[in-house]
């Protein structure tokens, strides 16, 4: 152990329905190790969700409630890193050996057995605090080094606090061009029964796979970063709410038919997508932003899942597909244009056409320069329904 007497002492949870052995355990490491005492496995796994600075898991098998099993379950299962890297010892009664191999496959680093003495007890002890403590500062410094980063080593994406930077910094321009910024939280739907039944490693492959997609559907200029197992965020700079709206929808579309195989099954995964503009949604900050956007994904899985959830609830295609006809924001065509995104805007040129058609009336009737009104007609859809209403006239 440490020799530096203003370092805390490791935190050890001893988790046993038997208030005598919890005592006998106690008294052999106090002044040792600090502890923490619950009576069943339940209250054990409660203890670990609030108390982050436990460092080792003592456990009995046999308990009401939850017992040792279903804890080393918990454990080794948890998407928190702190809880799933914990050293576990299993206090082995009269259990069998079929009891204790059940236990180090669900992942017991050890066992003891209740009568045993102090010097080994603090020997195991100390040794897996040791390593313990080992891994939580390199996860620690891992994390550091991914702040410092703007691409996560991990997913290959941007890592989280690049996204937020450089969210701040595209809102800022978007304020001062009088543009827009859009924000989606994608979300993989039931992935914790995806978890259940296949288990991490394949739960993990899905998300590789979506954050391959992701990576290759988006813009440039777009930014995303995976803020969760099941959930990522994507920033798309000079897009109005509509745009948004549409990528989403054909994102879900792609995820629908996405079929990956495993152990001859079949798996078939669906996203959920909440989507939010910095215009629409009248926000000032890149937080506010995600998070509306975090609102809507929840509010959409809670209604079942499978769906892009606007500002106004569930977004379909019909609607994206209405307002895509409509008159276009020529302010956004021009900022497109200043951003040399002139292939993005090649499918919006006859919208923009007609939306610029009486302008251009007024134009040539005035200057008489030569404007080829009589073509630029053709791709007003108004224009050719009244040209056609006159002629059956």
């Amino acid at each position: 152990m440490s020799e530096d007497p203003h370092q805390p002492l490791p935190k050890v949870l001893i988790v046993d329905d038997s208030r005598m052995v919890r005592a006998s355990l106690i008294k052999l490491i106090r002044g040792r190790f600090e502890f923490r005492e619950e009576a069943d496995g339940e209250a054990g796994w409660q203890a670990l969700l609030v108390d982050p600075t436990i460092h080792l898991v003592l456990t009995d098998i046999g308990m009401p409630q939850l017992d040792g099993y279903g804890l080393l379950e918990r454990i080794r299962a948890s998407r928190l890193s702190r809880i799933h890297e914990l050293p576990v010892i299993v206090i082995s009664g009269d259990e069998d050996d079929s009891a204790r191999e059940r236990a180090r496959q669900l992942g017991a680093n050890d066992f003891i057995t209740k009568g045993i003495g102090a010097a080994e007890l603090l020997a195991r002890l100390d040794s897996l605090t040791r390593l313990a403590q080992t891994r939580r500062a390199l996860e620690e410094s891992r994390e550091a080094l991914a702040k410092q980063s703007p691409v996560d080593p991990v997913s290959g994406l941007a890592t989280e606090s690049y996204m937020n930077w450089r969210g701040e910094q595209e809102l800022a321009l978007a304020r001062r061009r009088q543009g827009d910024i859009g924000a989606m939280i994608v979300e993989i739907d039931r992935y914790e029964q995806l978890v259940d039944r296949h288990g991490d490693h394949v739960a993990q492959l899905v998300t590789r796979k979506l954050s391959k997609i992701l990576a290759t559907k988006v813009r440039k200029e777009d930014t995303v970063a995976q803020l969760g197992s099941a959930q990522f965020a994507i920033l798309s700079p000079s897009t109005e709410l509509i745009g948004c709206c549409a990528f989403a929808l054909r994102l879900q579309k792609a995820m629908e038919k996405l079929v990956m195989t495993y152990r001859d099954e079949r798996i078939r995964i669906s996203v959920t997508i909440g989507v939010s503009s910095s215009t629409t949604d009248s926000v000032k900050t890149v937080s506010d932003l995600i998070g509306l956007a975090v609102q809507r994904a929840r509010s959409g899985r809670d209604a079942g899942g499978n769906r892009v959830v606007g500002n106004g609830g569930e977004v379909r295609q019909e609607f994206v597909d209405r307002h895509l006809k409509q008159t276009v924001s020529i302010d956004q065509v021009l900022a497109r244009l200043r951003l040399g995104e002139t292939a993005e805007l090649h499918g919006q040129l006859p919208v923009v056409v007609a939306t610029l058609l009486p302008l251009l009336e007024l134009v040539e009737s005035q200057l008489r320069c030569g404007i080829p009104i009589d073509t630029l007609r053709r791709f007003d859809p108004d224009a050719g329904r009244d040209s056609g209403s006159a002629a059956k006239g």
